[in-house]
């Protein structure tokens, strides 16, 4: 095991860990009983799997900037909860329509539709709740936070961007728009991730810029190779079903330009991640595997 996979292994534990501990029915609070069926659903979309990627990129930019591990634990643990509910809402019939997701079945089909929808505007709220409270010492910066994930998450980030992807289905798009689309979707959360994770270490306007940079393009390389990997991968390998962008009439760039050109374009793209963190040097080696674990993941 190399030392940029033991820690993302370790990474994955330690929010898993915390995951499980925050989605305690005892712990979770509010005027009224929580619902158990609820807390369940919740849960079963969050726990049992997942690289924690996001949380991964925050908690090492963080680190990259002086920040103690421990110290942004919360703030990773908000942006997976995102992540955990836009993959619930994802799955629905009205979305994807997807039956598995991390080899289990997806939330509307352990449960039912309504509850998959409840879960993860749970997940969503239960997110922004604790980012608030726990994301920092500092109010400021906590309010900072609150309003980095914010804009990644909402409608010019990651729910924009699925409305445009929906747009997509039916009216074709340029090359550009996809690209832009893209950036929403999935570059937006991951990008969000980053800039707060540099936040907590107190960046100034240079550092926040060369790692917004990094976050761009490890945001585009992430969303090409999950192309990619829908095209070239197998279901049991992804714990999902594959071949659906096709099925479903999806703007990709694969589709556009064919897989070998594709697989030409993200090597180019985490060429441009890693250039951006040219001048941390050895200090962002962690950050530079990411870039590269992107293009070579096989999940």
């Amino acid at each position: 095991m190399t030392d940029f996979t033991s820690k993302l292994r370790q990474n994955a534990e330690e929010i898993e860990r915390a995951l499980d501990t925050l989605l305690d029915i005892n712990r979770l609070s509010g005027p009224g009983d929580v619902p158990e069926r609820l807390v369940a659903a919740m849960r079963h979309g969050t726990l049992n799997g997942g690289k924690r990627l996001r949380p991964f990129l925050l908690r090492e930019t963080a680190a990259l900037c002086g920040v103690p591990p421990d110290l942004s634990l919360a703030a990773a643990v908000s942006v997976e909860l995102i992540h955990c509910y836009s993959l619930i809402h994802d799955d629905l019939p009205a979305m994807d329509d997807d039956d598995l997701r991390r080899g289990q079945p997806t939330v509307h089909k352990a449960f039912d539709d309504a509850t998959a929808i409840l879960a993860g505007d749970a997940l969503l709220t239960l997110a922004f709740g604790h980012l608030a409270e726990y994301g920092a010492t500092d109010p400021a910066l906590r309010a900072r936070l609150v309003v980095e994930l914010a804009a990644g998450a909402g409608t010019g980030g990651m729910v924009g961007g699925q409305m445009r992807d929906i747009e997509g289905e039916t009216t074709p798009m340029a090359d550009l728009e996809i690209a832009q689309m893209h950036a929403m979707k999935t570059g937006a959360l991951i990008r969000a991730a980053i800039r707060m994770g540099a936040v907590l270490g107190g960046a100034d306007r240079d550092v926040l810029g060369h790692v917004t940079a990094y976050a761009e393009a490890a945001g585009r390389a992430f969303q090409l190779a999950d192309d990619i990997l829908d095209v070239t991968a197998d279901a049991q390998s992804l714990g999902k079903a594959t071949q659906k962008d096709a099925g479903m009439n999806k703007q990709t760039l694969v589709a556009r330009i064919g897989v070998d050109a594709a697989r030409r374009h993200l090597g180019d793209i985490v060429h441009e991640a890693i250039s951006a963190l040219t001048p941390f040097g050895a200090d962002a080696r962690v950050l530079v595997e990411a870039a590269r674990y992107f293009a070579t993941r096989e999940s």
